[in-house]
């Protein structure tokens, strides 16, 4: 039963994430552009004036303001707004987690554990949005990724916390992934996927291991090409304009963390 000080923790956590979620959107778009964010006040993306601190709550002065700029009255990148909600969400989701889905009791997993997903999630969002709104995916955040989990992976090892051949079916499912997809690069000569792609299965591979790796390589697919046709019928899209393929990976990814096993326990009760 959730008690008054849990709500109350789940709303400062809240908080918390979208004040870090307005400085995530910020290193977004700057990256993107090629500015510096580790500079610089906070300013309009379109008149270049500064932001008052009281246009700069994030959520609210977005609504209060009606997505445009007091100045100039140009609309506001909605990603502010978007990054900002779903990291708040995402506080609220790993605060939730802390207290009723990571179980392991050993320590120093105990705090590693929450502390990690947290970590995974943050860099998935930022690579998200940065493949959906400008087709790139940064190096840096898969490389960071792939040392996280890599590292996470083998201390669960080492710690006798996962077993050894769990660990290397879990390689094997992710160097077969890796393959795979860059087979694909090679076919399709970066025209149905991008290396960025390859690259971003590797961490995402040794996240999910074995079968759920499958899965999420299944459920990327079935994404995209839905996604695909819609695009096509609305006329959004044409055969040879390609769509940023790292969000169906986090998404299906997502998918698989949580219903990855049960997905693969149905399709071999409907395949055998």
């Amino acid at each position: 039963m959730l008690t008054g000080w849990f709500l109350f923790g789940a709303l400062i956590l809240f908080t918390l994430g979208t004040i870090f979620g307005s400085f995530l959107s910020v290193v977004i778009l700057r990256s993107m552009r090629g500015e510096s964010w580790v500079s610089g006040s906070s300013r309009c993306d379109e008149c270049g004036q500064p932001i008052r601190w009281y246009d700069n709550i994030p959520l609210l002065s977005f609504i209060m303001l009606r997505g445009e700029c007091r100045r100039c009255h140009k609309p506001i990148h909605p990603l502010h707004f978007v990054v900002e909600l779903l990291t708040g969400v995402l506080f609220v989701w790993w605060y939730s987690g802390f207290f009723l889905f990571f179980q392991l009791a050993e320590q120093p997993f105990r705090i590693i554990q929450p502390l990690f997903w947290l970590a995974v999630a943050v860099i998935l969002l930022v690579i998200f949005f940065t493949d959906l709104l400008y087709m790139i995916i940064p190096d840096e955040a898969v490389a960071i990724l792939l040392v996280l989990v890599g590292g996470y992976r083998f201390a669960l090892v080492i710690f006798g916390i996962m077993r050894q051949q769990d660990m290397v079916a879990t390689l094997l499912a992710t160097v077969a992934a890796i393959v795979a997809f860059l087979c694909l690069y090679l076919i399709t000569k970066g025209r149905g996927f991008g290396l960025g792609d390859v690259k971003l299965i590797a961490p995402l591979g040794l996240l999910l291991g074995w079968p759920n790796t499958l899965v999420m390589v299944f459920l990327a697919f079935v994404f995209g090409a839905l996604v695909g046709i819609f695009l096509l019928l609305l006329g959004k899209r044409t055969m040879k304009q390609p769509i940023p393929f790292g969000p169906f990976l986090i998404a299906a990814t997502f998918l698989s963390l949580i219903w990855g096993d049960a997905i693969f326990q149905w399709y071999l009760q409907l395949i055998l």
